[in-house]
């Protein structure tokens, strides 16, 4: 019997897996789907929100603010590209400008620090490329961005250092309480925990329901989004938002932590829990919108389109509590935006339901809050790279050009704890296909070098999900299967 049992590996779920390896403890994250952050997390702006927009006095409010502040040592200990580049909210009317009071006042209430509300003249200064007709702004200076899979992957390994375990392709079924805690029926075998930890993000009603507990309604929300070039990057410095609107932040045009622009989301009810389109009507909306804020937005650059789904809970609020009707069942859920933001500071909250419903835990002596150095090889210098090269002849051979990614990185990344299996796990690692061509080239060789080390055919390697093939044979023994 495992003591912790933590279903779902996104954001939520990897950090508190992480903070919770601190501790003596068996635990098990549960993952449907094939690689970690395969939800909301890997489609998301990737923004670290400096915590003036949710209501005073809420969990959202101080999650927020709490969590803000700890990304800096976080993504030092796990080597994740972390920027804090600031935040413009802009104003174009006086309808705009008595919003921008509100968030002003909002902010100094939730405790926000260096907040501003800045003049035209300002703005210019931050962002040369301001649309026209903006007039004011607010200026919040500890916003950052950052590539939430990459942290969540971090999180996922660092916790699998320190002793966790990593169950993917297991979807639960069913839960079955149990005297000294629960059984867990999955797709694949059943599991037995002391304590649950629902982090099922838009599942995390139906999963909450397995125990009972009926006590809040996740509905589906999806945003879609352009993704641009990178020599689309210098076009812009800041995280730029336009007013918000009653479900979310309205478009926002923010630099990536790779130095891409992204340009999105919409806000709209999804048809269903996994219904990631795209629809040219809705992002045409989302340019039209945009091209408000930034002048000469090069949409003609852009190299990829995606949704991301959203938790949207009917509380208002997050949800991270003890269910009132099935004890040792910690639900996590309704975690939308400043969710990411949120997220150290919740799981810090949520090893403390722990430790007051459990008779205390232990600390590891032996706990360790870092993770091995990631080699990118594109930011080594020539010295550098030559050196590495002597060492390992794998990282002299590049396998995507647009990112100058190398072997080296490849092979290191899936053999790391929690590493890729899939195409896309290994893009989410190294950056490779991430680039102008999205694969075009280098995809083959990353199948090629998966198929290697993980001792498998080649058919077998999927693109993401699982079922997503590639191939389904060598071309002779298709055309001989034909005749």
């Amino acid at each position: 019997m495992y003591d912790i049992a933590i279903i779902g590996a996104g954001i939520i779920g990897t950090f508190i897996a992480r903070e919770l390896s601190r501790y003596n403890l068996d635990i098990v994250i549960l993952e449907k789907d094939n690689d970690i952050s395969s939800g909301a997390t890997k489609a998301n702006t990737g923004i670290v929100h400096a915590g003036y927009d949710a209501k005073p006095d809420t969990k959202m409010a101080y999650f927020n603010v709490k969590g803000n502040p700890m990304f800096d040592k976080v993504c030092e200990e796990l080597d994740v590209t972390f920027k804090r580049k600031g935040s413009l909210v802009l104003g174009f009317n006086e309808e705009d400008m008595e919003t921008i009071e509100e968030l002003y006042e909002r902010g100094k209430k939730n405790k926000v620090p260096n907040l501003e509300i800045i003049d035209r003249e300002r703005i210019e200064e931050l962002e040369p490329n301001i649309g026209k007709d903006v007039v004011r702004a607010l200026y919040a200076p500890t916003a950052g961005i950052i590539s939430p899979w990459e942290l969540a992957i971090g999180l996922a390994e660092n916790a699998m250092d320190n002793g966790a375990e990593l169950m993917l392709n297991t979807e639960v079924k069913d839960i079955e309480s149990m005297d000294n805690g629960y059984k867990i029926k999955t797709n694949e075998k059943e599991i037995e925990a002391k304590y649950i930890i629902n982090c099922a993000g838009v599942y995390a009603d139906e999963i909450s329901r397995m125990v009972g507990d009926n006590s809040f309604k996740i509905t589906p929300r999806s945003g879609q989004y352009y993704l641009l070039d990178k020599n689309a990057g210098r076009i812009m410095n800041t995280v730029v938002f336009q007013c918000p609107r009653k479900f979310g932040k309205g478009v926002v045009i923010s630099p990536t932590a790779h130095g891409n622009i992204i340009v999105g989301p919409d806000n709209e009810i999804s048809p269903n829990k996994d219904a990631t389109e795209t629809t040219g009507y809705r992002l045409e909306m989302i340019k039209q919108t945009a091209q408000k804020s930034i002048d000469g937005i090069p949409f003609n650059k852009n190299i990829t389109n995606f949704t991301g789904i959203r938790a949207e809970p009917d509380t208002g609020d997050f949800i991270i509590e003890e269910s009132k009707v099935a004890k040792g069942f910690i639900n996590v859920g309704g975690i939308k935006s400043p969710g990411l933001t949120s997220s150290p500071a919740i799981a810090e909250y949520v090893v403390e339901i722990v430790k007051n419903i459990s008779a205390g835990l232990e600390e590891k002596k032996d706990f360790n809050p870092r993770r091995r150095k990631v080699i990118r090889f594109a930011e080594l210098s020539n010295e550098e790279k030559a050196e590495l090269i002597k060492k390992d002849p794998s990282y002299g051979k590049i396998i995507c050009r647009c990112e100058t990614v190398t072997e080296g990185e490849i092979i290191d990344c899936i053999n790391r704890n929690a590493g890729a299996t899939t195409v896309d796990g290994v893009k989410r690692r190294t950056k490779a296909g991430f680039g102008r061509c999205q694969g075009g080239f280098c995809m083959p060789r990353v199948m090629e070098i998966l198929a290697r080390e993980l001792n498998k055919d080649m058919t077998d390697i999927v693109k993401d999900k699982t079922g997503s093939y590639i191939l389904t044979g060598e071309t002779k023994e298709i055309e001989n299967e034909e005749k």
